[in-house]
């Protein structure tokens, strides 16, 4: 019967180092095996400062998730440590306090950064080109011991710091990618261990990464925020007594170049290890001759949009080994991680001076090389060249790359075998906590759930991306709506989400209302235009977060924005639906559409977005619902009726059926109660089984149908169907991927031709997560596990097997703790045991059972269907 807290955590933050939040929320989790175990109150230990004393507060409230802040806010970086203990009813154990936990605001003012400046090197910008990397220094002393030292850092680009030559957090492509012109992030590094007494030295290399390098496909755009590399820094040191001293970036810092001559997001990095200078970020440094340092010039500080982080960084999760080396046509070696990964290699090498190593990055190989069309102007090539000064430990900084395969030339072979020892690829991403997991007894689904999880890590870069390797890399928004159930399983993405929902409100605001359709906004995309599905996502994304977080503060600030897309963002015509002069990305990329028109599919676009419109003024509604917001409720159910009513006029005929009868067609209206006769919904889903069955259970939906298809079957009872859909392995199908030896989801049903050429169009990425979507389905109905409410409190279990599969078991970190499911079918019936963690509960519906749905409390639970058979 013990319980126990496992994890404290203060807002969204895995780690709550320099935060912007003063009043911080609390949650915790838990971890044991007592049955029916609920909190009945819990208390809270509050110790501020280094050596502050400990406040005591207790709470008689069963609520665990998110609970207020109990005593005075924190000021600007202040650090406190928060430990918790909570009660059980009557006769229920009570947990051991927790762990001490630290949180630490962040410079919640201009006034607190002590007057630091962005400075930038004090030359002429490059024109029409790459920016070089600038290293930037500063000496300092330090005369007595410190208690602790804080860096806090931002840059106009990416920076990477140094202190006394060691490198500062673990963080890379630091602070990431934001709307620049309204939300500017800087980070904060508890740096207390790099600090000596006597001589020390700061050096922080700043690159152009998206602020002002190349963005965007058909060429890109440079310079889309400014034309200049930047950082902004203060390092604040306090003394054993308290006081603090401050250095920060101003006029006497000198900058220079060094070994990296260009470092792109898409073209990758060239380095020179003959232009190294070793020790530059150490005191003592003394620049060889052949360097030039100057002097620095002030550039305007984004004081007004400085802000703290909400999500995770990124950051090195894993390292994957070399699985092959095979030989191109002619000759030169190819890299076979075995693995399509977004990150870098690093590399381990000696050889003669001056020579130059050329790394090339695809996805995928044709005719025995590495497949570069698929890039399209993106190049992805690091070039590496030798000083002869002994062995070389390389990694790009500035720049990542998309890729399973690797062409290496002028290898020096001689000096350092090419091998697994010499070579390993780097993967990073946002660095979020993985929630979710799946496994059943079809290999076949494990892989593929396992490729899903794989295309989010290689695109959660900051942002939602769409792909990580071609000119693009882009935050489309469609994409985002359609994954975002699926990444809120995987994932805890909820900090990551609420820091790009803030960067879509900026931009919606600054575009009158119209959800842009890659945030953040880049001018290669053309003016801000209103589309369904990718503006929906304003609506779409904080209901879904708020379904997985149960945070109702960060939905009643997106709240606004969701209105706003519906009062000012959409164009419609005289009956409140879609103007039908609008462009549509409609079902973008169904199997059907043309290799070079993605955008011709089989369903019409103008009847896709009024679909999606009537489905997102209903969820407004509800969210006006969840914050008590009653007029906004009644307006907006009584608006989603209107729609509901004029859609029917539109799109359905008066025998039910539709304007365009394809999965798609039929799928959405479904999905969204889009039928208002009765009985008409019922023929509906019939037709669709009949279309699925006809097409021989082959997919037929894109970006619009994708995503509810198997929910839209599971609705009507037609689960089979869609297991006859999912273990399909011609193309179009999720498996044809995976039995093509795909390692992540494509962006085409078939971006890998079945003779094993590539798909001639320019839509071909083989990282691309949005038809992965399908994973929601997977850990709903096969894992059995949702939300009942939102937040977890209650889960909703609904175990229905299917197909040849015998057994499955899924498991999810809610903000109570982990839940799991672990079922099996044999000739006894259906076997399913159940673990809930304390404080919560979850409603349960078995399958072929007579008992209806059974609600339960904490601890292990086992069920049996006796009469079950497959």
């Amino acid at each position: 019967m013990a319980v126990t807290i496992c994890q404290v955590s203060f807002e969204h933050h895995r780690v709550a180092l320099g935060i912007g939040e003063t009043t911080p929320r609390i949650s915790w989790r838990f971890d044991g095996n007592a049955t029916d175990w609920t909190q009945s109150g819990y208390s809270l230990e509050v110790s501020r400062g280094v050596q502050g004393s400990p406040e005591l507060f207790h709470f008689n409230s069963s609520d665990s998730v998110l609970v207020p802040w109990p005593t005075v806010a924190l000021t600007s970086a202040e650090s406190a440590k928060v430990r918790v203990k909570a009660y059980g009813k009557d006769d229920q154990p009570e947990t051991p306090w927790s762990e001490s936990v630290s949180v630490e605001t962040g410079l919640l003012s201009e006034e607190a950064w002590s007057g630091a400046l962005m400075i930038a090197a004090d030359k002429e910008t490059e024109q029409d080109a790459t920016h070089r990397p600038v290293l930037f220094r500063k000496e300092f002393v330090v005369p007595d011991s410190i208690a602790s030292a804080r860096l806090y850092i931002t840059a106009n680009g990416i920076y990477d710091a140094h202190i006394n030559g060691q490198h500062v957090g673990d963080a890379v492509l630091a602070p990431g990618w934001q709307s620049y012109t309204h939300r500017h992030i800087y980070d904060t590094h508890d740096v207390t261990d790099l600090i000596k007494k006597g001589a020390n030295a700061i050096g922080i290399q700043g690159g152009e990464g998206w602020y002002s390098g190349r963005l965007g496909y058909n060429g890109g755009q440079r310079n889309n925020w400014g034309d200049t590399i930047g950082v902004m820094a203060l390092l604040v040191l306090t003394k054993e007594d308290g006081t603090k001293e401050a250095l920060y970036t101003d006029e006497s810092w000198k900058s220079g170049s060094g070994p990296i001559i260009t470092s792109e997001i898409y073209d990758g990095e060239r380095y020179d290890s003959n232009l190294e200078q070793l020790g530059w970020s150490s005191a003592g440094f003394v620049a060889p001759s052949t360097a030039e340092w100057i002097g620095v010039k002030e550039v305007k500080a984004p004081y007004s949009v400085l802000t703290e982080p909400v999500g995770p960084p990124i950051r090195r999760t894993e390292e994957v080994e070399l699985r092959q080396i095979l030989t191109s046509p002619n000759g030169k070696p190819i890299l076979d991680f075995g693995q399509n990964l977004v990150g870098w290699l690093r590399l381990k090498v000696s050889g003669p001076a001056n020579t130059t190593i050329k790394i090339v990055h695809t996805e995928v190989l044709e005719n025995g090389d590495v497949a570069t069309r698929p890039l399209r102007d993106a190049t992805q090539t690091d070039y590496v060249i030798l000083s002869g000064n002994g062995t070389l430990t390389w990694e790009p900084t500035f720049t990542y790359h998309g890729f399973r395969y690797v062409r290496v030339e002028g290898w020096p072979t001689d000096d350092t075998p090419l091998d697994k020892d010499s070579v390993t690829a780097i993967v990073v991403h946002s660095d979020m906590q993985e929630t979710g997991q799946f496994e059943c007894s079809e290999a076949l689904l494990n892989k593929l759930t396992q490729n899903v999880r794989w295309s989010m890590k290689g695109n959660f870069m900051s942002l939602p991306t769409d792909c990580p390797q071609r000119d693009e890399r882009l935050g489309w928004t469609g994409d985002a709506h359609a994954f975002a159930p699926t990444a809120n399983f995987l994932y805890d993405a909820s900090g990551f989400w609420n820091g790009w929902l803030k960067d879509v409100h900026f931009e919606q605001v600054a575009a009158g209302g119209i959800t842009p359709i890659v945030v953040p906004a880049v001018p290669a995309t053309g003016a801000a235009r209103p589309t369904a599905i990718w503006g929906d996502v304003i609506v779409a994304n904080p209901w879904n977060v708020y379904r997985f977080s149960g945070d109702l503060d960060a939905l009643r600030e997106q709240y606004q924005g969701a209105k706003d897309w519906l009062d000012k963002g959409i164009s419609r015509n005289d009956a409140g639906l879609w103007d039908r002069s609008s462009f549509q990305f409609g079902d973008w990329l169904d199997p059907l559409a043309p290799s070079d028109a993605p955008g011709n599919a089989t369903t019409n676009g103008t009847y896709v977005a009024d679909s999606y419109l009537v489905y997102v003024t209903d969820l407004v509604a509800n969210m006006a619902s969840e914050l008590s917001l009653e007029d906004d409720y009644k307006h907006y159910s009584s608006w989603a009726a209107q729609l509901r009513s004029a859609f029917a006029d539109a799109w359905i005929n008066s025998d039910g059926t539709v304007f365009n009868e394809t999965q798609t067609g039929l799928v959405l209206p479904l999905y969204f109660d889009l039928f208002s006769s009765d009985g008409q919904d019922v023929a509906a889903a019939e037709r669709l089984q009949k279309i699925i069955e006809d097409n021989n259970h082959l997919v037929g939906t894109g970006f619009a149908g994708t995503h509810l298809l198997g929910l839209a079957l599971t609705k009507y009872n037609m689960t089979n169907t869609f297991y006859k859909m999912l273990l399909e392995t011609t193309v179009p199908s999720w498996l044809y991927q995976v039995v093509m030896n795909g390692t992540t989801t494509w962006e085409r049903w078939d971006s890998l031709l079945s003779d094993g050429s590539l798909n001639p169009g320019e839509m071909t990425s083989f990282n691309h997560y949005a038809f992965g979507s399908v994973a929601n389905w997977i850990f709903q109905v096969i894992g059995g596990l949702a939300p009942a409410e939102p937040g977890w409190k209650t889960v909703k279990v609904a175990v229905e097997p299917g197909a040849n599969i015998t057994h499955a078991k899924a498991s999810y970190l809610s903000p109570y703790g982990k839940i799991s499911t672990d079922w099996h079918v044999d000739s006894d019936g259906f076997h399913l045991e159940l673990v809930v963690p304390p404080n919560s509960n979850a409603e349960v519906t078995l399958p072929r059972s007579k008992n209806g749905t059974v609600r339960v409390g904490s601890g292990t639970h086992h069920f049996d269907v006796p009469e079950f058979r497959m």
